[in-house]
């Protein structure tokens, strides 16, 4: 039964991946986009693949992964959604800089892009208190909170920025993706309560 339930859990992390990009693949809208837009969209669809993974990783929930081994990964998918981060950006950048530079500077008319520009800093920052964690300050505790802060407005910033555009994900599979996100975000934080003074392990 173990196996089943191991089983059972990987298929339906890999549904939820597989089915929004899938699905994004086939929307009629790239017909019309550039191989570098359409590489800088599919970057943003699999960032959002990667923020749902992240807290799957550093909570535990997934089976046959030794916790040396989760501590890893959270590490290696933190290295790459920086990355798909980057090409997102990038690609628009490329496309049309005028619209990244009204992005970046708040001032573009478009909802979706304050909210997007600010998951992005908030990437860069988690990114950023990842690497010096060993050298930090102040107490531990205070970077469980500020990495488990920055955690937050990324995932809620992603949902709201990705749930604002229409664009090549389709609806369904979209909605899907950033409630389990969202879902997998506050049950880690619930968790593991990094509030708490005691705690010793933190996200």
């Amino acid at each position: 039964m173990p196996h089943i339930r191991t089983l059972l859990i990987w298929g339906a992390l890999l549904l939820a991946a597989a089915i929004p990009l899938v699905a994004a693949g086939q929307s009629p809208l790239l017909a019309w986009r550039s191989p570098v837009y359409i590489a800088a969209g599919f970057a943003g669809v699999m960032g959002l693949v990667l923020i749902l993974l992240q807290p799957l990783l550093i909570g535990g929930y997934l089976p046959g992964l030794s916790q040396t081994r989760r501590r890893r990964l959270h590490r290696i998918v933190g290295t790459l959604l920086l990355v798909m981060v980057i090409v997102h950006v990038a690609g628009l950048w490329i496309t049309s800089p005028p619209d990244v530079v009204d992005a970046l500077t708040f001032t573009s008319p478009t909802p979706f892009s304050a909210w997007g520009v600010i998951a992005m800093w908030m990437v860069f920052l988690a990114a950023l208190l990842g690497l010096i964690r060993r050298r930090w300050p102040w107490r531990l505790r205070s970077w469980r909170l500020a990495h488990t802060g920055s955690v937050l407005v990324i995932v809620t910033g992603t949902v709201v920025h990705a749930l604002l555009i229409q664009g090549t994900m389709e609806t369904l599979s979209k909605i899907m993706l950033c409630l389990l996100a969202l879902i997998a975000l506050a049950k880690v934080i619930f968790d593991r309560r990094v509030w708490r003074a005691g705690l010793r392990t933190g996200c």
